[in-house]
């Protein structure tokens, strides 16, 4: 399990065209912390720092989560059609 903060519910609101097919896009990301593990599979002193990409609602808008104590959704890890294993961060609510 990795357990992932949210310290807050702000969201970071990205959009523009792109590059390759000239569609427009429009992102929303949230700054969380993750308690990950070191290679001797220790945890590491502090959190580390990342953006998440959040889904949106039916009108477009970023759905950011609230502050709290989170951990990894199952669903976050999947395989792609080359094979190759990928993590699109879903988060649910740390049950302790």
């Amino acid at each position: 399990m990795i357990k992932v903060t949210v310290p807050q519910g702000e969201l970071r609101h990205m959009q523009g065209n792109a590059k390759a097919s000239g569609k427009p896009y429009s992102l929303f990301f949230q700054t969380v912390y993750l308690h990950t593990l070191g290679k001797d599979g220790k945890p590491h002193q502090f959190p580390e720092k990342a953006e998440i990409i959040v889904e949106k609602n039916d009108h477009g808008q970023g759905l950011a989560y609230g502050p709290g104590e989170y951990q990894l959704h199952p669903a976050s890890v999947y395989v792609d059609r080359s094979g190759d294993v990928k993590v699109a961060p879903k988060l649910i609510p740390l049950v302790r």
